[in-house]
């Protein structure tokens, strides 16, 4: 940022006390601005800029460059403020004594965003230049994209908006002014990002002379021959101008209308680019001639419209009224070309005092608008105190900023997530100034998540502008970014509660879920294989291609067979059935069917079997089926008839290899009435691992008096998680359902579910 070294320790306690000896109401009396320069001016002496140019006349510029557009004292002292700060030890602290908070922050703020430009544009010079030029047009964007991100970035203090604006022209105009050429990288970025900004804006001062300085360091033989050509017309042209001023005048003092009538200038680089984008020659430019007429109000816009009309011919279709229609940054005027007394096209502006401040100065005028009368304009009133009429300015401004981020979005040079609105975004950096969009209320860690998923995973701390802080304080537009990772790890539960706010984004939520989602995966393919090769020791088939065998039973892949094994939805019955095929049975083997005899009784289990009287029966341990369960029945070698859900998926596997053993099954009386009969059900539980969880559970199942025959738990590693299942026993699976409900409603449970 500077050349010079900073001020020395005892130099910048003697600007404090000297600052502070000046008394409060002195401090109110006196001249911001002069305040600002006599405290700068020592520190500012003979220091030189990175660009070369004198540190204390670039600022005197640049307060210049506000003045020109209206600035007040207040916003052109912060120009000497924020130079001065370069040179100073603890610039904040230094400034926040002399001056107050106020431009203490815009001194941070702008500091750090002339640090972040420096650094983005030092990617697009150096050894980052040839990436850049590989990259072609889409790295050019990419970075213009990054500067455009970094004024809306810090875009929520207007100061610094336009403090950027004028000292980016104070710095074109010194390469001009010096004849020094001036950097590729920095005139480009004026061009398509300064520009813009202050096209957007509506400060046309700005805008014109911006475009004008960057054509000519970018374009220099198309600048010098529109610039040739120009002065070639200048004396005709200037002629004109000055003839049809004065016939206007007189025109419109006749009328009875009081007005000023100026000649309007033309810039080189809107010339130039109406020529190249309408392919039209010199000649075919209607506003080169132009008259800019200033009268004191709408009616009198119009009155003086049709005096024009009637004085000169008007060219069809040149006729735009932007007072009925205004521009999307609240520009104002009508406009109109009229051929001359000599034949030759001239343009017409017309507009009110209020409109041609707006016009000149834009939503930089909210922000400096003079207390010279009760009623502003564009909405924005002049009266009340300095704080409301700053809250709506920022209002002014912020929206012209989010309609240019949306016509970046449109252009398809930006936009995505933080095209919607400021309210909702922040811009974060990283420490190699890269910006980093997020939502607002955004937190380190959804920052980490953002830049990478191992990232986001590893994430232990964060330091925000160097200083560390917790994970879950949500980051500010602006602020610097350094997160400390573990070298391996995985991201807490505590992140997925919104009530400990760790993470705003859906992103990072995201990501965080599919991790825990893919260690339960993890466990629960770990579990099933571990029981299937246990059972291929036992039968002996060590060898067998594990792929093969889940094909075999109708899975993709091993993986998959071991899931549902690991999850207890597949019997591993199945496999061994596979393996040791049974003998065909004989010819005569045949099960006979008939009606069943109305005083048949009911069978084990209360399952009645159509057709069939006392014949063996067992319910299936894979999906235990209770009444009012919809059954059906598989015939088994040796053990009757397995009673299974009709939705369990072992029924349907060995369905489709043996569709002819599956008959149809009902639900009997269910044994004496002094002692129905009861049915063995699994419910499984995911929750927080924690003490007395299992006692809070088992509590609910004796409330409700089901005994309860089994459990099986497992924990996670980092004992984060817990997985539970119960055995209990019901009359009726309809019972089950309450005690679901109330075991969901214990801290910590995530899900209860009959399995």
């Amino acid at each position: 940022m500077k050349t010079g070294q900073a001020a020395a320790p005892e130099g910048t306690a003697a600007l404090v006390h000297l600052a502070s000896q000046t008394g409060q109401p002195d401090r109110a009396e006196a001249d911001p601005a002069q305040r600002a320069r006599a405290f700068a001016e020592p520190l500012l002496a003979g220091q030189m800029l990175d660009t070369g140019e004198d540190a204390l006349a670039h600022a005197d510029g640049t307060a210049a460059v506000l003045r020109s557009i209206g600035g007040g004292p207040a916003l052109c002292a912060a120009a000497y403020l924020v130079y001065a700060g370069d040179f100073l030890q603890r610039p904040e602290d230094v400034v926040l004594k002399a001056f107050g908070p106020s431009y203490a922050s815009l001194v941070t703020l702008t500091r750090k965003l002339v640090q972040i430009q420096r650094a983005a544009r030092a990617a697009q010079s150096g050894p980052a230049a040839a990436r850049v030029a590989r990259g072609g047009e889409s790295q050019r964007a990419l970075q213009t994209e990054r500067v455009r991100k970094m004024l809306l970035a810090f875009s929520r203090d207007l100061r610094v908006v336009l403090l950027r604006l004028a000292s980016r022209l104070q710095t074109l105009r010194w390469y001009a002014l010096s004849k020094r050429a001036c950097p590729p990288e920095l005139a480009l970025e004026s061009q398509q990002v300064f520009a813009p900004l202050a096209n957007r804006l509506g400060i046309w001062q700005i805008k014109w002379e911006i475009e004008d300085l960057s054509f000519r360091f970018l374009q220099p033989q198309d600048y010098q021959a529109m610039a040739r050509l120009v002065d070639e017309k200048r004396a005709e042209r200037e002629h004109g101008v000055q003839a049809a001023r004065t016939q206007l005048a007189s025109l419109l003092a006749a009328a009875g209308l009081r007005a000023d009538v100026q000649g309007r200038p033309k810039h080189l680089y809107s010339i130039w680019k109406k020529m190249q984008g309408k392919g039209l020659a010199y000649g075919r430019i209607f506003d080169t001639r132009a008259l800019r007429v200033v009268v004191d109000d709408v009616a009198a816009c119009y009155a003086a419209l049709a005096r024009v009309h009637e004085a000169w011919r008007p060219v069809e279709g040149e006729f735009d009224d932007y007072i009925a229609r205004p521009k999307p940054n609240g520009y104002q005027s009508l406009h109109t070309v009229v051929l001359g007394d000599d034949g030759r096209p001239l343009e017409v502006q017309i507009r009110t005092l209020a409109m041609h401040e707006h016009a000149e100065h834009g939503v930089a005028a909210h922000w400096m608008y003079k207390e010279a009368g009760a009623k502003g304009y564009a909405g924005v009133s002049a009266s009340g105190d300095f704080e409301e009429r700053l809250a709506e300015a920022r209002k002014a401004v912020l929206r012209e900023l989010l309609a240019w981020e949306r016509d970046f979005a449109t252009q398809g040079q930006g936009g995505g997530e933080g095209a919607g609105s400021f309210d909702d975004r922040i811009y974060v950096f990283t420490p190699e100034a890269t910006i980093i969009d997020l939502p607002r209320g955004a937190t380190a860690v959804d920052f980490a998540y953002s830049l990478h998923t191992d990232l986001g995973h590893r994430c232990r701390g964060a330091r925000v502008d160097g200083v560390m802080v917790p994970l879950n304080k949500a980051l500010q537009s602006g602020q610097t970014v350094e997160i400390v990772a573990a070298k391996e790890g995985g991201p807490s539960l505590d992140w997925l509660n919104p009530e400990l706010h760790y993470l705003a984004s859906p992103r990072s939520k995201a990501k965080v879920r599919a991790w825990f989602n893919a260690e339960q995966m993890a466990h629960t393919v770990a579990r099933g294989r571990e029981a299937v090769e246990k059972l291929l020791q036992r039968e002996g088939r060590t060898a067998l291609e594990r792929d093969a065998l889940a094909e075999q039973l109708g899975f993709k892949n091993a993986d998959a067979l071991f899931e549902v094994v690991g999850k207890d939805e597949y019997s591993l019955r199945n496999i061994e059935n596979l393996l040791r095929p049974a003998e065909p049975p004989p010819a005569d083997e045949a099960i006979a069917l008939h009606r069943p005899r109305a005083d048949s009784g009911g069978s084990r289990g209360g399952v009645l079997v159509v057709g069939m009287d006392s014949l063996l029966t067992t319910l299936a341990r894979c999906c235990r089926p209770a009444p009012p369960d919809a059954i059906a029945g598989f015939v088994t070698r040796g053990r009757g008839v397995a009673v299974h859900r009709r939705d369990c998926s072992n029924l349907q596997h060995m369905a489709q290899a043996s569709p002819g053993r599956v008959i149809e099954v009902a639900w009997g009386g269910g044994g004496p009435a002094d002692r129905p009969a009861v049915y063995p059900l699994d419910v499984v539980i995911e929750a927080d691992d924690r003490p007395g969880l299992l006692r809070d559970i088992s509590e609910i199942f004796a409330k409700d008096r089901m005994n309860v025959t089994g459990v099986h738990t497992q924990s996670a590693k980092d004992r984060s998680t817990a997985w539970m299942t119960f055995t209990v026993e019901v009359s009726d699976a309809a019972r089950l359902a309450p005690a679901l409900a109330q075991i969901a409603r214990v801290a910590g449970v995530r899900h209860a579910r009959r399995k």
